[in-house]
């Protein structure tokens, strides 16, 4: 039963869907974790001030507060999800083209503005793909549909961590950004082509509403004790995982591996580990549970930050390069395969965007304060030392697991 459960699951359209709102959801975020950061670096931008840049990732952390308003109106076109995907989407590939035509040395302050007005459309996008995807999915597909969007979310970072650095070598920076911004016409091919979720709870009739009954519910059917674990588990599962890869580009980098190499080698293993933990990460979650998933996963992630610490001593390796990167990817693929899972399985599809938006902007809030902080702690501390801190940093929020997501808890479907 559970093997035709996991056939059914993989083979239908919503998990097509799934594939392209993850890559589509990915691909401007990695923008600024790996492209931005890694032409920064280029450039002579120094990496306290890389570090400092990524505060313009704050929309992630805060997306739940304009949430309600995208719960609770539909745009005039392509319904209730669909216009306000499009809407995103149009406005974050003519911010990301724009990027590329500003040079760090002289419009940092603009490059910084437009950093954060892709951050703000990609955070907004990332609601109503969210919001979509848990109207589309059954609860029995949940596990295996976030898995796959996870995976093609992390695979969308070879165009802006792999092709887009290749690209830098040989045409110019604006034309590398160009480039990178037409892939978001995947995306909105994808808005075009499906349709409104058969699946579709009525809209708040107030903004009150919208704003206040999503908190009430989940409060309501936690149980407040309940409710803060999970907030603090959201918080803190991921807390090491964010830390080891907030600057992994200009690790690279200050190992002397030239941008091919980055672009090629290490981006080809991760490519290779992503498929792998996709497939791995949807089997086990319907044969042994989200609960178990993100045990086994979780251990996987915190193990995974220990191969950048060796890739730090052993230094310019290109296989170690590659052995890392793929180890990495694999750990941190599975850990958010199943803590999405997880969101999703805690929210209330009649209030999926604003609720989806809150365990989400929480999961984003240490990626966000540890990137500004990693360039400090790194020139302070070493590569070595700082994965190290990265690993004791993740066990937290595994702990947390014991309360919020017991080893031998049943739940019901």
């Amino acid at each position: 039963m559970q093997q035709q459960t996991f056939k059914d699951a993989i083979l239908n359209r919503r998990t097509l869907i799934c594939v392209f709102t993850g890559f589509t959801s990915g691909l401007p975020l990695y923008i600024l974790i790996q492209l931005v950061p890694a032409w920064l670096r280029s450039e002579g931008v120094g990496l306290a001030e890389i570090g400092f840049f990524s505060l313009i990732g704050f929309p992630y952390t805060w997306k739940f507060i304009w949430s309600p308003i995208m719960d609770r109106y539909t745009l005039p076109f392509l319904g209730r999800r669909r216009g306000w995907m499009l809407l995103t989407q149009l406005a974050l590939a003519a911010s990301i083209a724009s990027m590329g035509f500003f040079k760090p040395e002289f419009s940092i302050w603009i490059i910084a503005y437009l950093a954060a007005a892709v951050a703000f459309f990609s955070a907004s996008q990332d609601v109503v793909l969210d919001a979509y995807r848990r109207e589309l999915l059954p609860d029995v597909e949940l596990g295996l549909g976030n898995a796959v969007h996870v995976q093609a979310y992390r695979l969308a970072g070879l165009v802006p961590g792999s092709l887009a650095l290749v690209l830098s070598d040989h045409l110019p920076w604006h034309t590398v950004f160009v480039i990178v911004a037409a892939f978001m016409i995947i995306g909105i091919l994808l808005t075009l082509m499906i349709a409104e979720p058969d699946r579709h709870p009525a809209a708040p009739r107030t903004l009150r509403e919208a704003v206040l009954e999503p908190f009430r519910e989940f409060i309501d059917r936690a149980g407040f004790r309940e409710a803060v674990l999970v907030l603090a588990f959201l918080f803190l599962y991921k807390l090491g995982d964010n830390m080891a890869t907030a600057l992994q580009t200009p690790f690279y980098i200050d190992l002397g591996f030239t941008r091919t190499q980055i672009g090629t080698v290490a981006k080809f293993a991760s490519l290779i580990a992503a498929i792998v933990g996709g497939m791995a990460g949807g089997l086990v979650m319907v044969k042994f549970s989200i609960n178990r998933a993100l045990w086994m996963f979780g251990v996987v992630q915190i193990v995974s930050i220990l191969g950048f610490a060796a890739l730090s001593e052993i230094g310019n390796n290109l296989w170690m390069l590659g052995a890392a990167t793929a180890f990495e990817y694999l750990g941190v693929g599975l850990g958010s395969a199943a803590l999405i899972a997880f969101m999703a399985r805690s929210t209330n599809p009649a209030f999926a965007a604003t609720q989806f938006a809150l365990f989400s902007a929480l999961v984003s809030v240490p990626r966000i304060f540890a990137n500004a902080t990693t360039g400090l702690i790194v020139e302070q501390i070493g590569w070595t030392s700082f994965f190290l801190l990265c690993t004791v940093m993740a066990v937290p929020g595994m702990l947390l697991l014991f309360k919020v997501a017991p080893w031998n808890e049943e739940i019901a479907e």
